[in-house]
């Protein structure tokens, strides 16, 4: 058996494992900013501030961290695509385990005044700078361990494991909500999320250190096939429809996770009266669901490729979104299937770092999945609540309606996927056989 087709061994399940836990706990320091907002803005702005202010100002240290993500993002692909994979993959989750402790151990607007506000900025800006870098660099490090014919799930186990990031947020968010008071919260017990994620980061980070540098950049290095030119250069003028399509499959994933998984709770009470327990608990449901439909996608693109994958997973997301936002209104007896399926429908998402990989030639492989990625999530990810938002005024099914849309969207790009991936792979080979 080649290597290509060769099964997951001992090694490939170890890189996965550390990979994906290392992301979830990088997604979870990320997010568990969002679910202790109003108590940190209650401690870290001026008492007399009107409470919309003051809301403002949080949710734009928080929003601090997306526009970070570019920056950072490329900064550490040019010198994973430089000096080594595994470098990178290391030093992001130490630069967003440090400033998640840091949060934790802030002085609050009473000690420090302005100055701390100021910090608490600083700290998601190097939070931004650390997820920006992750990501694509998780992507491109277990692709590249793995036998050519298992990228697919390799990548879609990854994907599923930083949806675990969020979930986790969540579960600890209910717990310390649960377990102290809102005077003990707003206190004391607000730092232990922040104190969780960085502990567990750094142990993360340590673990880590067994993993190995990717087979392809090792060949790479021996073959002194490294990138000549700035890779960011080279992925903007000679990969700009790589680039293209991969933007556009951020824009679906980003629809998928921001609109069906963190905007839909809050739909869900505004628009049916049911419960905020209620609707937090079948959005557990459906983010479960969402890291098993980012295995199945992952297995589908190994199996039956990414064109096939994303023209049925975009007409399964369009039908099941449309049903679940229509029907969960109407029939909310059934509002966990539909919010289930829905959720498991937006795993498609886990067949877009399939196509990114194969989309970039090794040598600039983490700077155009970085560029590409985190420039679209910056774009999209922080347009996105705001066009739904604005749209919500016209007709309350707006979410529904936009998610059809990038289903579509989807559905389009897997008709057109197999003539670039066929053209991607030819330029590979033909690159690898002139360096050998």
């Amino acid at each position: 058996m080649s290597d290509t087709n060769r099964a997951l061994n001992r090694q490939d399940y170890k890189t996965l494992t550390l990979a994906a836990l290392g992301g979830a706990l990088e997604f979870y320091d990320f997010i568990i900013f969002v679910f202790f907002a109003a108590v940190v803005g209650a401690l870290f702005f001026p008492a007399d501030m009107p409470d919309w202010l003051r809301q403002v100002q949080t949710f734009g240290i928080f929003a601090a961290g997306y526009l970070a993500r570019p920056l950072g993002g490329i900064v550490m692909a040019h010198f994973g695509d430089k000096a080594g994979r595994k470098q990178m993959f290391t030093l992001s989750i130490l630069l967003m385990a440090l400033p998640t402790l840091a949060i934790g151990l802030l002085p609050t607007y009473n000690s420090l005044g302005v100055a701390a506000p100021l910090l608490l900025l600083l700290m998601r800006v190097l939070q931004g700078a650390a997820i920006g870098g992750e990501v694509p660099g998780a992507w491109v490090f277990v692709a590249e361990h793995v036998p050519s014919k298992r990228i697919g799930i390799a990548c879609g186990t990854l994907t599923a494991g930083l949806t675990v990031g969020i979930l986790l947020g969540s579960v600890v968010a209910t717990i310390i909500n649960t377990a102290f008071t809102k005077s003990a919260i707003h206190d004391w017990a607000w730092r232990i999320p922040f104190f969780i994620g960085g502990g567990f980061g750094l142990v993360a980070m340590y673990l880590r250190r067994w993993l190995q540098e990717t087979p392809v950049f090792i060949e790479m290095q021996r073959q002194k096939a490294l990138a000549e030119e700035l890779p960011l250069k080279s992925v903007v003028i000679h990969h700009k429809k790589a680039v293209a399509v991969s933007m556009l499959l951020t824009w679906l994933l980003s629809a998928g996770i921001v609109v069906v998984i963190l905007m839909s709770p809050v739909w869900l009470q505004k628009q049916t009266g049911l419960a905020p327990a209620l609707t937090l608990q079948a959005n557990s449901v459906a983010t479960v669901m969402l890291c098993m439909g980012c295995l199945v996608a992952g297995l589908a693109a190994d199996r039956f490729g990414a064109s096939r994958t994303f023209t049925v997973g975009g007409i399964l997301l369009a039908v099941s979104s449309w049903c679940f936002y229509h029907l969960a209104t109407v029939m909310p007896e059934y509002l966990f299937e539909l919010y289930g399926l829905a959720g498991f429908s937006v795993g498609v998402v886990g067949a877009v770092p399939f196509v990114m990989v194969r989309s970039f030639p090794a040598e600039v492989r983490f700077t155009g999945i970085s560029f590409s990625y985190n420039f679209a999530y910056a774009i999209f990810g922080g347009l996105t609540p705001v066009l739904v938002t604005v749209l919500m005024s016209i007709s309350p099914m707006a979410p529904s309606w936009y998610v059809v849309a990038l289903s579509l969207l989807g559905i389009g790009i897997g008709l057109v996927l197999p003539n670039m991936l066929d053209k991607a792979s030819m330029q590979a080979t033909e690159k690898a056989g002139t360096t050998a």
